[in-house]
């Protein structure tokens, strides 16, 4: 949790300014109990009304400094601690942006979103909660025991046994508690894990009458946070009473002991209503303090969640003297290039060797899991070779700056991703600085103007996030505007073209043609007809090549394609 106090470094200032205020209100806090006792002994005692007077005017003077300086630390702290958690998230934000696709993979979408919302709410209650006791607490505590002793020695024992003794019902009621935070937050994480995956599959949980078993899920991911968070309420909620029982029995105490000395003569009325008062002062720092023992170990749970994003060092980085590469051509080789996932027992690709040039158009078919997006994943340098290398213009992408490598890829993922806005923005996503006669020309490549201007305020028409009112075929066609509008070298097509009719896939190859004439081109396929014109066929198997050429020479020596092209195509509709 220390780790992350980095992030206050820009607000030393409000917070020094806090923690004087803090201790000016104590201080007023401290004095008002002394005051009263003066007023009670002197002033009602002698019948002093001008000493009663000014002696009130002081106390309402010092009190209204009190409840100035609580006001002001209140508006500081809340400064403070808003501005911690805007800073805390930017930096999570910031970092996770710079992940790799294996960082996601290994931490997980919905553990993220929690980290960044949850998480940083904890971390922001708890900081505005020490600010408000950490200084006050203990001057309450230090400050009321020696204004008690020194109003009476004798009655100060009292408290010495009641102190240690809340302290240690605190720690031990508290510390039952501090495991179980840890537990609250992962299964926090899969119950926002499950709401994300029922709300991104409603369609599919609807369309297979799964409702029944998808609340099922989700009520038995709610019941455990439910019972986790009963016990924490359970443990926790004995503090309170214990705190309260301690404290009144000690006030009791107080007044017992406290009246046989002033009927002794050994103590005057006006120093025991201000030894009561300091006894609460001091028990009640104590019950401020257990509210720490309450919200600590829980934002230590979400600092320690926090620090695994901030520490966890991105596994694809620019590296330290990166290559930038001259005049932009376009040629992709790949020399022996096999890759693991992380945890597999097998590789998803093994030595796989080609190059594809400008103008050619590569294309990649074979079964499911065979590794056909794994294969073009690694052009973008989404995840890193475990052996051999990819050349792009004669360099290696490990070489090469991030953003040079990545401004050359116009990339269309497997599935289509689109942003809330308008049809114009999605297309401009990919580049920045297109015009809209770039962004209707890159819509009619890809076969998009015609139903984004039958719109009805055609490109500055609104789609929602993810496309959720755009059929499939649409949200493709969007996509692979994006691509086209940033006129890059490389083009990688991961199934972009399955939901397309055959009549749409045509036309776009077509229109695809005259546009990608001087880049290189790979596309990623299910079907036969989208790729049987590709330059340079690849047919993978378990991750290695089965065969590779161009169609005619895959159907004379490759078994594999000829049983996908059969299984697709019958052999009159072949000839």
């Amino acid at each position: 949790m220390l780790k992350l106090f980095r992030f206050l470094k820009p607000y030393i200032l409000p917070i020094v300014t806090v923690l004087a205020l803090m201790f000016m209100g104590a201080m007023a806090d401290l004095i008002l109990p002394t005051l009263m006792a003066n007023i009670v002994n002197t002033g009602v005692v002698n019948g002093d009304i001008a000493y009663i007077f000014r002696t009130g005017a002081f106390m309402l003077l010092i009190a209204f400094g009190g409840i100035s300086c609580a006001v002001l630390s209140s508006f500081f702290s809340s400064g403070v601690t808003l501005g911690f958690s805007k800073k805390v998230r930017s930096g999570i934000f910031a970092r996770v942006e710079s992940y790799s696709l294996y960082e996601f993979d290994r931490i997980g979408t919905a553990s993220l979103v929690t980290r960044t919302t949850n998480d940083v709410n904890q971390l922001q209650a708890s900081l505005s909660m020490m600010m408000s006791i950490m200084v006050r607490a203990p001057i309450m505590c230090v400050g009321g025991v020696i204004m008690a002793v020194s109003r009476d020695r004798v009655l100060s024992l009292v408290l010495f046994l009641a102190v240690p003794l809340l302290a240690v019902l605190i720690i031990s009621i508290a510390g039952r508690g501090v495991s179980l935070f840890s537990a609250m937050q992962s299964k926090l994480d899969r119950l926002n894990m499950i709401i994300r995956e029922k709300l991104s599959g409603i369609r599919v949980v609807r369309a297979f009458d799964r409702t029944e078993r998808e609340k099922e899920r989700f009520d038995g991911a709610s019941r455990g946070i439910m019972d986790t968070a009963m016990e924490i309420a359970g443990i926790m909620n004995l503090m309170m009473p214990a705190v309260m029982l301690v404290m009144n029995f000690t006030i009791i105490a107080v007044l017992w002991f406290g009246g046989l000395r002033a009927a002794a003569g050994n103590m005057r009325v006006g120093d025991i209503m201000a030894f009561v008062q300091y006894s609460t002062q001091i028990l009640f720092s104590l019950m401020m303090v257990s509210m720490l023992f309450i919200m600590i170990p829980r934002a230590q749970a979400s600092a320690v969640r926090i620090n695994e994003v901030l520490e966890l060092e991105p596994g694809i980085r620019d590296p330290e003297t990166a290559k930038r590469g001259g005049k932009r051509k376009g040629s992709v080789e790949f020399r022996d290039v096999s890759f693991t996932y992380h945890g597999a027992e097998q590789p998803a690709i093994c030595n796989i060797s080609f190059t594809a040039g400008p103008g050619e158009v590569t294309a990649i078919i074979g079964g499911t899991g065979s590794g056909k997006s794994t294969l073009v994943s690694l052009i973008p340098r989404f995840y890193d070779v475990e052996s051999g290398s990819v050349i792009i213009d004669g360099m290696d992408v490990r070489e090469m700056a991030l953003e040079d490598l990545r401004r050359r890829i116009g990339f269309v993922p497997q599935k289509a991703v689109l942003f809330s806005g308008t049809a114009a923005d999605n297309i401009r996503f990919g580049a920045e600085g297109a015009d809209d006669a770039g962004i209707k020309r890159a819509a009619e490549t890809a076969q998009a103007a015609a139903f984004i201007e039958s719109m009805e305020e055609g490109y500055d028409s609104t789609i929602e996030q993810g496309g959720v009112n755009l059929s499939g075929g649409q949200k493709q066609r969007v996509s692979i505007a994006r691509a086209i509008a940033r006129k890059p070298e490389i083009y990688v097509f991961d199934d972009s073209f399955s939901a397309f009719d055959f009549k749409t896939d045509a036309a776009l190859r077509a229109a695809l043609k005259k546009e990608t004439a001087d880049a290189s081109v790979f596309i990623v396929a299910q079907r036969v007809a989208t790729i049987m014109d590709a330059d340079r066929i690849i047919v993978l198997e378990d991750g290695k090549v089965a065969g590779m050429g161009a169609h005619k020479e895959l159907m004379q020596s490759c078994g594999i394609y000829r049983e996908i092209v059969y299984s697709q195509i019958s052999e009159e509709e072949l000839a």
